[in-house]
């Protein structure tokens, strides 16, 4: 048997954007119509550790069934070291025989599939006609956020803030469209009274929870879509930390998708996508660019 390598590089110039979205969309949908199961990401953390390591396991039937796990380590320290914050491979078995395909590198699919979908949420929440981009976080999410955007928006303009333009985020923030908030921020980075009627935000960048970039108010005054409803009450800071439940979500982008939830229903609708990253996610992005590779011939074929 042999094993289908792809290096960082490698997935990165196949994974395009546009086509990322096109698949994210797709298996968001197939999600919504329980067509794949995932459980609940698996996460250590370590005592006194700096980081932690998450498995994210997915399974799709049918015609082509596949597993995925994708095993990352998030290190919150890596940019100072000029390293992506994940670090890990996605590993893709064959559905019928369990046998190992390909093992990816994870961090251009993380990147990339997690900006591809809040392209599927701005796509499908925010007003028609938004040009103006805020994006709080100028690290690889606030980069692949910015491809992502302008991706779906046309010729947006794009504003971006970091911690090392110091001050706050407030100017970009205040009269804009869309809101990408992607940052490492345990506390909130985007405060309600900057958002204007009919906003449209994508709260990425926390995933713990006990970190949130949103404040409570916003979240109660915003309908709220999220990517999976059992990810964001077990895992969602912007939930569990002011003691938020099921009532507070809408519904999940997958529905949206779908029809189930009829989405954004007036012009000054404040709108939010919590976005924590699905494993389907994974296995779609992974399968979208192991079907590249052998068309075009691409990666490192090891006996395994």
């Amino acid at each position: 048997m042999n094993v289908l390598v792809l290096s960082a590089e490698e997935v990165e110039r196949l994974l395009t954007m546009d086509e990322c979205i096109e698949a994210m969309s797709g298996v968001l949908s197939a999600l919504a119509r329980e067509e794949l199961f995932q459980p609940l990401r698996f996460v250590v953390r370590p005592p006194g550790g700096t980081g932690l390591m998450g498995l994210m396991p997915a399974h799709r039937g049918g015609t082509r069934p596949a597993y995925s796990l994708k095993e990352i380590v998030v290190i919150p320290d890596n940019p100072t070291r000029g390293l992506d914050a994940h670090q890990g491979a996605v590993l893709l078995h064959d559905g019928d025989t369990g046998e190992l395909r390909a093992i990816l590198n994870a961090s251009p699919i993380t990147a990339i599939r997690t900006a591809a979908v809040s392209a599927v949420a701005t796509r499908a929440l925010a007003r028609p006609g938004s040009r103006r981009v805020a994006i709080v976080g100028a690290g690889v999410q606030g980069q692949a956020h910015a491809e992502a955007m302008r991706s779906v928006l046309g010729e947006p303009e794009v504003r971006t803030w970091s911690r090392r333009d110091g001050g706050s985020p407030e100017g970009i923030v205040r009269g804009a469209d869309v809101v990408c908030t992607c940052t490492t921020s345990r506390e909130p980075v985007v405060l309600h009274e900057w958002l204007a009627p009919g906003t449209h935000v994508n709260a990425v960048g926390s995933s713990l929870p006990a970190a949130r970039e949103l404040e409570e108010e916003t979240i109660r005054a915003a309908t709220l879509i999220v990517d999976r409803r059992e990810s964001a009450l077990n895992e969602a800071g912007e939930l569990i930390i002011p003691g938020l439940g099921e009532e507070e979500i809408a519904g999940e982008l997958g529905e949206v998708l779908t029809g189930r939830h009829p989405g954004r229903s007036a012009g000054d609708e404040l709108t939010v996508f919590k976005s924590l990253g699905l494993a389907i996610e994974d296995l779609a992005a992974a399968e979208l660019v192991v079907r590249k590779a052998c068309e075009q011939n691409v990666g490192t074929e090891v006996p395994f």
